[in-house]
């Protein structure tokens, strides 16, 4: 038996007090994952000349993305029903294990292994973050923390590629994946004492959609693999691309049979029936794409290209970031002073165009400050996005569905960035291996280590070897920038049809009569109306 029970309003100061502890862990647990999507970036390629796998690159990231997409629909569904800290707790531990495989590395393929286990954990870290602040803040007054989280995401992307870079100079590459080890633990402790959530309405036990999780995660890894392969190891046309495509759009059309009939459903069939979660949700595909293909290989670029070492790269993307942090922290907090959300992803959409369109003009020679002038633009349009489009989906559901339906848009968005990732790392590996096997003299040294090419490598190369190296990875990189601009103007238009609803001033929650009884209850302020 469930009551639907409305908040009550406790004392403030007690109440601002817990909501800020709250908040600290969920922090806490959200820069774990974070960082992990940037740290590697600007040791990448180092990493890859040393284990020797450069046509492996575009793995090291594509692997962590996949894994943590595929498990980000089974978090919110789970965390749902059993509750969030458990599950949180389980996503840390095995985030923190597959950073010691990563550690421990001594290939490529051990490499990638362990940093599909990081993406296994890591996929529920964000997830559980965005959606335990939605049980406690009403969306009215959500939209400063969910700024706040947007700009942690930003301020990780600066350190991550800053540390990446530090540790690759310094104490070695592993250290990105040893500096889990203490953060893990902290997070742990944050969660273990300072998530304090009220319990899930279940009087029964819940049923797992077992069939669902294995049929979305067969789907989405076929159609990773498209995007990864096809064009570089095999041709579009060729049986194997087109026998994976076949495969994974069957695969999908039973996940939504199995979905369709499910007590329990990962993706509920019902989320779709709201306009504003179908909008959302295309628009955050789209970010996904342009997002990773920026972050997966701009550091790369700016190490090969402007000779920079691997933490002065990282530095030249605190451009993006700040961007990034600037315009989350003041959106957000515009939308909770207006109650007004719908022109911050449509103008964030638009400046992400002029961004990419801008880097698209980018020659070897272009000064380094309008390099980072050019990232500012783009960073400055994902802040206005990301984060809102995540705050409008929280605000269409109640809180009983709001762990499912925010890893559900989450997870397209994820498919975004794996696709994104995969697809402009296969487009940029095979246009950079065809121009440097036209450009390289076949007697030369570099011609024979176009596998094993490290920044320092190529810095050491004379001029008449240098110089056709670094314009290969230009002319490589910056025309896909280009032909990614009319996704951003498609991503406008979509958003141009939200409806925009009054963000809810209070939260009310479906619980069992045993809950209530035992005092389960712990509303937050509701807020203005």
């Amino acid at each position: 038996m469930t009551a639907t029970i409305p908040n009550t309003v406790p004392e403030k100061g007690d109440e601002a007090k817990r909501i800020r502890l709250l908040f600290a862990g969920l922090i806490v647990a959200m820069l774990l994952a974070s960082l992990n999507q940037t740290v590697l970036s600007t040791a990448l390629p180092t990493i890859v000349g040393e284990l020797h796998g450069v046509n492996d690159m575009a793995w090291v990231i594509t692997s962590y993305i996949l894994a943590s997409t595929i498990v980000m629909p089974v978090y919110g569904k789970v965390s749902d029903l059993f509750g969030r800290r458990p599950v949180l707790l389980a996503a840390i531990l095995l985030f923190t294990a597959g950073s010691v495989v990563g550690g421990l590395s001594g290939t490529i393929q051990w490499l990638i292994a362990g940093r599909v286990v990081q993406g296994l954990g890591g996929g529920g870290l964000i997830i559980l973050s965005q959606a335990a602040i939605a049980d406690v803040v009403p969306a009215r007054e959500r939209g400063k923390y969910m700024g706040i989280m947007g700009a942690v995401f930003g301020v990780s992307s600066i350190v991550g590629p800053l540390l990446g870079g530090w540790f690759t100079e310094g104490p070695g590459w592993r250290w990105a994946f040893w500096i889990n080890l203490p953060l893990g633990a902290l997070a742990v402790l944050a969660t273990v004492f300072l998530l304090r959530l009220p319990r899930p309405a279940n009087d029964g036990r819940p049923r797992l959609d077992y069939l669902g999780m294995a049929l979305m995660s067969t789907a989405t890894t076929a159609l990773v693999l498209v995007g990864t392969w096809g064009g570089s190891r095999y041709d579009w046309g060729s049986p194997q691309i087109v026998g994976l495509t076949a495969f994974a759009v069957v695969t999908a059309a039973l996940f939504m049979f199995v979905e369709s009939r499910a007590s329990q459903p990962i993706i509920p069939p019902s989320l779709f029936k709201d306009l504003n979660f179908n909008l959302t949700t295309v628009a955050a595909l789209f970010v996904g794409v342009m997002m990773f293909g920026i972050l997966g290989y701009m550091p790369t670029y700016l190490q090969m290209v402007t000779g920079a070492s691997a933490t002065h790269a990282g530095l030249l993307m605190v451009s993006m970031m700040g961007g990034m942090l600037v315009a989350s922290i003041s959106s957000g907090q515009a939308v909770s002073r207006t109650g007004r959300y719908k022109w911050s992803p449509l103008l964030g959409s638009v400046v992400m165009g002029v961004g990419l369109g801008l880097l698209s003009t980018l020659h070897t020679d272009s000064p380094t400050p309008l390099t980072c002038l050019y990232l500012y633009v783009f960073g400055t349009g994902l802040g206005m996005s990301m984060q809102t489009l995540i705050l409008i989906v929280q605000n269409s559901f109640p809180v009983s569905q709001v762990g499912t339906a925010t890893a559900a848009t989450n997870y397209f968005r994820q498919v975004g960035a794996t696709l994104g990732s995969a697809v402009v790392g296969s487009v940029f590996t095979a246009r950079l291996t065809s121009l440097l096997a036209e450009r390289l003299p076949e007697d030369g040294g570099a011609a024979a280590h176009v596998d094993s090419l490290t920044p320092a490598l190529v810095n050491a190369f004379p001029d008449e070897v240098r110089t056709p190296v670094i314009e290969s990875y230009n002319e490589a990189l910056m025309p896909i920038f280009l032909w990614m601009v009319p996704l951003a103007f498609l991503t406008t238009a979509v958003l141009c049809f939200l409806v925009e609803k009054p963000l809810a001033t209070r939260i009310e929650r479906d619980l069992p009569v045993s809950a209530i009884a035992d005092e389960q209850l712990l509303p937050p302020n509701p807020g203005k109306a």
